[in-house]
């Protein structure tokens, strides 16, 4: 069941300022932390008037992937809810979690069935799962009915190439939250018009439910 959404990879404060302020905001807004390889990093001087503002009913994630302890104190004070790791095992997440007094969104990259499989290990740590493509910085897809019989008392994210034009609907049964990045932007960037289709999409979906 679809309750909230994720837009991720924001790195503009007019972008920013329009989805907070959105009729529907996303639950969940991401900002790409420490990954230099994607066109949506951000640079800590730039974070930190990014997020410098009033969140109102979202809640902010840092996107980190393996992050070492000098972007960990670099954020350490911005004001982000959740922290979403890739690249971590189970001990280091509750390390940081417990030390930076974080949420943990666990991000999985996926192939394979095996992959999914690994989500047992962080059952004690995470806040909510993110089951994502192999990508990272580029927008790849991968078989969303991989996932479906996942159990868990934790919220589900889903990424991996959703885009707008999709039928949404299907995803319902899989995840508990959409996650989207690329599937909002124009040549590399946010666009504006998308993210209304999109905003608007998940509220309705919401409604249904």
């Amino acid at each position: 069941m679809i309750k909230d959404c994720k837009i991720c990879g924001i790195s503009d404060l007019q972008t920013l300022d329009y989805i907070i302020n959105h009729p529907h905001p996303p639950k969940y807004i991401g900002f790409i932390c420490n990954y230099k390889k994607s066109h949506r990093y951000v640079d800590p001087d730039k974070l930190s008037k990014l997020v410098s503002v009033n969140k109102k009913k979202s809640k902010f994630v840092a996107v980190l992937v393996k992050p070492d302890k000098g972007i960990l104190e670099n954020i350490k004070d911005l004001p982000f809810d959740y922290y979403q790791i890739y690249d971590e095992g189970p001990k280091q997440l509750m390390f940081i979690k417990k030390k930076y007094n974080k949420k943990i969104i666990t991000a999985l990259t996926i192939k394979k069935k095996s992959d999914v499989k690994k989500y047992h290990l962080f059952k004690e740590v995470t806040d909510i799962y993110l089951f994502d493509s192999k990508g990272y910085e580029k927008s790849m897809a991968f078989d969303h009915k991989l996932i479906k019989n996942v159990k868990s008392n934790k919220k589900i994210m889903l990424a991996g190439n959703i885009r707008i034009n999709d039928n949404l609907e299907n995803l319902k049964e899989i995840a508990d939250i959409i996650d989207i990045s690329g599937g909002l932007e124009t040549s590399g960037v946010k666009d504006i018009s998308k993210i209304e289709i999109f905003l608007n999409k998940i509220n309705n979906l919401k409604n249904e439910n």
